[in-house]
């Protein structure tokens, strides 16, 4: 299987410093304001959940896939909550939400598939501390 690299660089304080993510062809600046505010740039929660939806929906294509159901299209949307715990910052929760066209699956399929998925991809497996909740519909 694939070994896969990312890369950051910090400089400065947690408060004034800056830097820069990057990973295959992306490469984005993060700072204090853009992780812990609203200031512009990217931040490390985002790019977990990029991760954990592109990983879900080809999981759960994979899934529906070997049960005769080939999706046309499978869109995910991850929200990722960070809290402060015990005065620490804490991934908390991520919320998937999934709309799915899948000709010809019925709905109770499509849930267990849904459920197996988000079980199953390999980004909810490495993140098992963190509660993982999913909503799906079926569209088209």
């Amino acid at each position: 299987m694939a070994i896969r690299n990312a890369e950051a660089v910090w400089e400065g304080n947690l408060a004034k410093g800056k830097g820069t993510m990057k990973f295959g062809t992306f490469e984005g600046p993060y700072t204090y304001a853009s992780r812990f505010e609203e200031g512009p740039g990217t931040n490390p929660e985002e790019l977990v959940g990029a991760a954990h939806a592109g990983c879900f929906s080809m999981f759960l294509s994979a899934v529906l896939s070997k049960e005769g159901h080939v999706p046309n299209r499978i869109h995910t949307t991850a929200t990722v909550h960070l809290e402060q715990v015990d005065g620490a910052p804490w991934i908390t929760k991520i919320h998937l939400d999934c709309e799915a066209d899948v000709p010809g699956v019925d709905e109770k399929a499509f849930s267990e598939q849904v459920q197996v998925s988000k079980a199953g991809c390999p980004v909810s497996k490495a993140l098992k501390g963190v509660e993982i909740s999913v909503d799906a519909k079926l569209v088209g």
